[in-house]
């Protein structure tokens, strides 16, 4: 499902505990993180993808989480050619997403990155919000610093700063792995996995 210029509807996700972490996923077998997402499927508003996606990516339901804020219009961003199917260029531009800001009511024993017969994530950690865009893939960098800033202002008051760690992350972090083995996840700030797009980047459906 495509728009007249070419984007998927797509919704993001900001995953908080009680210390203003954030969810922070490995994407499946590659080095790579970032936030959970995915596409609106026909028929679906942006709330009831977000919903879905939450169930499918981390395992959690509506009643595990609550809803802080979401951003207010589509943020959109280009995928560049050669990570589009060849069928698909020409007409497939990117995604346009709504991002919302969850705060986990539940357990860190609630998420379950195996809850459907294809995960997205094989490891996670809780993350300093201003996540290490450096190990981001790089298209997606804007859209995350787009919606990292406007959501924000809806956290609530700490001593936090709007930095983008360049460099890897620096600060406190807590690297626990959830329910997985400690092996499986890489504290370091990693090269990008060229290779690590989303199955939603590489073409419309």
């Amino acid at each position: 499902m495509l728009d007249r210029e070419g984007f998927r509807p797509n919704v993001g996700i900001v995953l908080l505990n009680s210390r203003n972490q954030v969810f922070w996923g490995k994407r499946l077998r590659t080095h790579s993180w970032q936030f959970p997402q995915g596409g609106i499927k026909y028929g679906e508003s942006p709330e009831q993808a977000m919903f879905r996606e939450l169930h499918e990516e981390v395992g959690l339901l509506a009643d595990h989480v609550r809803i802080i804020a979401r951003t207010r219009d589509w943020l959109r961003y280009e995928v560049p050619e050669h990570y589009i199917r060849k069928d698909a260029r020409g007409h497939y531009k990117g995604q346009k997403q709504i991002w919302f800001l969850l705060k986990l009511m539940g357990r860190d024993s609630d998420m379950n990155l195996r809850a459907t017969d294809h995960p997205e994530f094989d490891a996670w950690r809780w993350n300093d919000y201003w996540v290490p865009l450096d190990v981001v893939i790089e298209f997606k960098r804007g859209v995350y610093q787009l919606a990292l800033t406007e959501l924000a202002r809806f956290l609530p008051k700490t001593n936090y700063h709007n930095r983008y760690l360049r460099g890897g992350p620096r600060g406190q972090r807590d690297d626990r792995p959830g329910d997985l083995p400690a092996d499986e996840v890489d504290h370091d700030g990693v090269p990008i996995d060229k290779h690590a797009a989303s199955p939603d980047d590489l073409a419309a459906t």
